[in-house]
């Protein structure tokens, strides 16, 4: 098998990850339970795999399709922010469900969206080279929504150290050794081969953290699902309206079809895989409940990208 028929086989490679792992924490749960060790190592893993791939050293002259990254700024951290605001009124009695939905819809995906937007005609290779620019962006600024959003509800309480260690562990770290491979690769042949073997982990790095994060979490979901109902018709409704901010803030700066494709699928899209750690450093009480809720979007998330990649290109011509 080559990389390429493996990258064009992610989707299925996924869903049997999820199937899988759903099982075992079902069949398993106290040893499924363990899992939730491997969560924040595997998403490292993930995060370096993946930063292997993005052209930092190219980076600039990437993101020099200012129109491109306007439209991508835009619909992330504006128009999906306000309809996050919008759907989320109803959740003000559920505080742990409200913090997990926001940490999760506030947060673009800066990973598997590659792949998805590959699948769905957009154009990958630009959406890779912005994703530096949109975690620094959403790492920055969930903080200042939360506050914004979570207003002067005092059963919640947000340190920002565990974003510091999660940015530090998920980002700062695997970026840099990412950096310095790819530096080096460019004067050793030994690390040039290194990188040429990473460039099969993005996928079955993808898969360890789902069975991971699922397998740990899936009992947890199961255990509180009528406590999260109030949050489905959120999510759901999300993945109905998001993509069209996505499409919308596109053609206000007249974006060609890849490009429009890309910030559609980047606004639908989001990054509940590196808040997961996120959710679960909250104060005892709102934790469980908040990465339950972050996991019930990762599920619905992956069954809206079947859709997606046959809907988006036919709606974005």
């Amino acid at each position: 098998m080559t990389r390429e028929q493996l990258e064009s086989q992610q989707i299925p490679l996924y869903f049997a990850a999820v199937v899988a792992a759903v099982i075992f924490g079902l069949l398993a749960t106290d040893a499924a339970q363990h899992l939730h060790l491997l969560v924040t190592p595997a998403i490292a893993i993930l995060m370096y795999a993946m930063f292997l791939q993005i052209p930092f050293l190219d980076v600039r002259q990437s993101l020099s399709n200012r129109r491109f990254m306007a439209a991508l700024l835009v619909a992330n951290f504006i128009l999906v922010p306000l309809l996050v605001w919008a759907l989320t009124r109803g959740l003000g009695e559920h505080p742990a469900i409200l913090i997990g939905a926001l940490m999760v819809l506030l947060t673009p995906c800066i990973d598997y969206v590659v792949v998805f937007t590959h699948i769905g005609k957009g154009d990958a290779r630009l959406t890779l080279a912005a994703t530096p620019v949109l975690l620094l962006a959403q790492l920055v600024l969930l903080p200042l929504y939360l506050t914004l959003l979570l207003g002067d509800s005092s059963a919640v309480v947000v340190s920002i150290t565990p974003f510091v260690e999660a940015f530090v562990l998920l980002i700062v770290l695997p970026m840099a050794l990412a950096i310095l491979t790819n530096v080096s690769a460019r004067r050793h042949r030994m690390v040039a081969a290194w990188n040429e073997a990473w460039a099969w982990m993005p996928v079955p790095a993808m898969a360890l953290v789902l069975v991971a994060v699922v397998a740990s979490q899936i009992a947890l979901v199961l255990r509180d699902f009528d406590q999260l109902l109030p949050v489905i018709p959120v999510y759901i409704s999300f993945m109905l309206l998001a993509p069209l901010l996505g499409l919308a803030s596109a053609r206000l700066l007249r974006l060609p079809v890849a490009q429009a494709r890309s910030v559609t699928f980047s606004a639908a899209t989001r990054n509940s895989l590196v808040v997961l750690p996120l959710a679960l450093a909250l104060p005892e009480g709102l934790g469980g409940l908040a990465a339950a809720a972050v996991i019930t979007q990762t599920l619905v998330e992956l069954v809206s990208e079947l859709i997606y990649v046959r809907i988006i290109p036919r709606l974005v011509r």
